[in-house]
């Protein structure tokens, strides 16, 4: 199932088509080679004095690091997310070596989520972004510092048909169409936007 963004002007096709589905095919496996590219995605997209604050938790179907991440699903994300190819856990280091602390470290790990999921995209895989997951537990299992702010999971596999959640409120946000705010509210000072632009692709 496709949504496009309705952009105002055309954007590349990684981000116009990028959405965050629920329905994941169940069996679909993902390659090492896509899964090390989604990675790499992350590992190079830009952080503040190169610091590169980011750490993840790989997990693969079928491994220990897949179960362990998937018991701690919470709400609604258990029902529909266990069924991904792959999950990334994004954690940002928040402290320098001496203690002090990196203000925009969490920016930054939000910039190497958005570099995977381009590059996912791009590849054909579904990203959806999780929040819902018990960071308590998690921290514990993996022994995190304390400096290891956990931002979310990427759940990540090849998108399956709305039909295949099965639970009608779900297949209903599935088929939602997408929205955003317009630029109008978004834009506070600086270029003047006007929602009747009309450019041609």
């Amino acid at each position: 199932m496709l949504k496009p963004a309705d952009s105002l002007v055309p954007l590349s096709p990684a981000i116009a088509n990028r959405w965050s589905p629920r329905s994941f095919d169940r069996v679909a496996e993902i390659s090492d080679t896509d899964l090390t590219a989604i990675l790499e995605a992350g590992r190079w997209s830009p952080s503040t004095n190169n610091q590169q604050p980011w750490r993840f938790i790989v997990a693969k179907r079928g491994d220990a690091h897949f179960e362990n991440l998937t018991k701690n699903f919470m709400g609604f994300n258990a029902t529909w997310a266990p069924h991904a190819s792959a999950l990334v856990l994004v954690a940002a280091v928040t402290t320098n070596e001496d203690g002090s602390a990196r203000p925009f470290a969490l920016y930054d790990a939000g910039l190497a989520s958005a570099f995977m999921t381009v590059e996912a995209n791009n590849r054909g895989i579904a990203v959806h972004p999780i929040a819902g997951f018990n960071r308590d537990v998690v921290k514990a299992e993996y022994s995190l510092p304390d400096n290891f702010t956990q931002t979310a999971i990427l759940v990540l596999g090849k998108q399956a048909p709305a039909s295949a959640l099965i639970d009608p409120a779900l297949i209903e946000r599935e088929k939602a169409p997408r929205v955003r705010k317009p630029l109008t509210e978004l834009v506070v000072a600086g270029l003047p936007v006007s929602e009747d632009l009309q450019i041609s692709a």
